[in-house]
């Protein structure tokens, strides 16, 4: 796969501690000059925007874990525990010192500092419109990490245990600003801030000036994730409009039945709106997804029979094509994130396939009676070799997008979305027990280590709070 050749900054490799209230962080070019000093040009900035890419493949982030976490908390796939990883959070048992809120908190926190020195630098020589479309992409970036963590981390999903629904995360918009001990803002608060910045983000950027690899935040990926946002936070008109600017782009199709399997192998195929780059030699090896869903090494993560049973006889997302296979008894991911020699594949993280079913959702919640909410529901399947749907409802817009989003990190957020339970399908392999709509599960807990440095930060409900 085609990897960016990343400029080498200490920004993007020292391994340092991330928390979002701390003052120590102290981002380095390669010839050790201060950040405050050392942005000068479009090439700079172009420089510590690939750090933010390149922070987002970790596998305590996109590389693997935030995949996986949304995952194993539902009826898709479940943790076997051979080599003792996602078994806490599969059991949605997390505590305040467990390393994957820890570091998954940490990496998102430090992607976002990339982001911010992007956002805040002035006086920059180079392009002007060059400039602005690497600063948008700053924008877009930060608002989608403080989306992911608030999904992982915000109270919006729970109501036992007196718990604060509204309580979100912090917003941090400065490198090393002012407020070193931010407190959390409200779910509301960090819902505007994420749409502000994707906002903020079109107007910056130029549609001339998108990424034809697909492999930078481009104007439509901007656009697919405002639709995201939308569909999230039940904005139905705002998530119709977002998903039409992409449609009516003309830049992207759904792939066909044929080419289905080989778009996991292929670099910019047709459906990807933006993916995150691997190569061979910058990859997450054996501690990517490739790994962790399949194989005898690690393979800790399993098909729960309960989704693999969806699939027809001939739907190429199922057994028919190999996306879908055995090993021994073990029902697998075969298809998605397959290349176990180089660990090269790309991660799709938004896909046209996602648009279109977002858009099917919105057409009916804002109109049930809709028909184009069934046409654009059925133009997924009918490139399946499934199907079709005889109405559109809630729930089989639901199942479409379980079958055609399966492993790529999408399912807990939707039964979340959605007001539902976590079903429970399989209780010798699932060891949550089934967790019911507005348990204090639904919410990651703070790290230890957040709480210890941030005299200001709240822990969720459920979760010790000592520090």
């Amino acid at each position: 796969m085609r990897k960016i050749n990343i400029i080498i900054l200490a920004l993007a490799l020292l391994g340092i501690s991330y928390s979002c209230s701390k003052d120590s962080l102290e981002p380095t070019l390669a010839q050790s000059k201060s950040v405050e000093t050392s942005i000068n040009t479009a090439e700079d900035l172009q420089g510590i925007l690939y750090g933010a890419y390149n922070r987002m493949t970790h596998a305590t982030y996109y590389g693997r874990d935030l995949i996986i976490y949304n995952e194993v908390r539902s009826d898709n796939c479940f943790a076997n525990g051979k080599s003792g990883r996602f078994v806490n959070p599969a059991a949605m048992n997390v505590s305040v010192a467990d390393a994957y809120p820890t570091d998954t908190w940490s990496q998102i926190y430090a992607v976002i500092a990339n982001a911010n020195i992007i956002i805040n630098a002035e006086d920059i020589e180079g392009d002007q419109d060059e400039i602005d479309h690497i600063k948008g992409q700053a924008y877009a970036i930060r608002a989608l990490a403080h989306f992911d963590l608030l999904k992982l981390f915000g109270q919006q999903h729970v109501t036992d245990l007196g718990a604060n629904s509204e309580l979100g995360v912090p917003y941090i918009t400065e490198y090393k600003g002012e407020d070193l001990l931010p407190a959390r803002n409200t779910v509301t608060q960090v819902k505007d801030a994420v749409n502000n910045d994707l906002n903020q983000a079109l107007t910056l950027m130029s549609a001339s000036l998108n990424d034809d690899a697909k492999q930078a935040i481009t104007t439509h990926a901007v656009n697919a994730l405002k639709a995201r946002v939308a569909v999230y936070f039940k904005d139905w008109p705002a998530a119709k409009a977002a998903c039409e600017e992409v449609i009516n782009s003309g830049e992207f199709q759904i792939v066909g039945a044929d080419a289905f399997t080989g778009i996991w192998t292929t670099d910019s195929p047709v459906n990807s709106i933006f993916a995150l780059a691997f190569s061979n030699t910058d990859n997450q090896n054996i501690n990517g997804l490739q790994y962790i869903y399949r194989g005898t090494q690690y393979g800790d993560i399993e098909v729960l029979s309960d989704l693999s049973d969806l699939f027809e006889a001939g739907d190429v997302r199922g057994f028919a094509s190999g996306m879908l296979g055995m090993e021994d008894t073990k029902i697998r991911n075969m298809g998605k994130f397959p290349d176990m020699v180089s660990y090269s594949d790309d991660i799709m993280l938004i896909r046209y396939e996602e648009v279109v079913l977002m858009y099917a959702e919105a057409l009916f919640e804002i109109n049930n009676a809709d028909p184009e909410a069934l046409v654009w529901l059925n133009k997924v399947p009918a490139e399946r070799n499934a199907t079709l749907y005889a109405e559109a409802t809630k729930a089989n817009i639901m199942l479409e997008r379980r079958k055609e989003l399966a492993f790529e990190g999408f399912r807990f957020d939707d039964l979340a979305r959605t007001g539902s339970n976590i079903p429970l399908v399989d209780p010798l392999k699932q060891t949550h027990g089934g967790v019911t709509y507005g348990s204090y599960k639904y919410a990651f807990p703070i790290p230890r280590v957040e709480l210890n440095a941030n005299s200001n930060m709240v822990q969720n409900a459920g979760y010790a709070t000592t520090k």
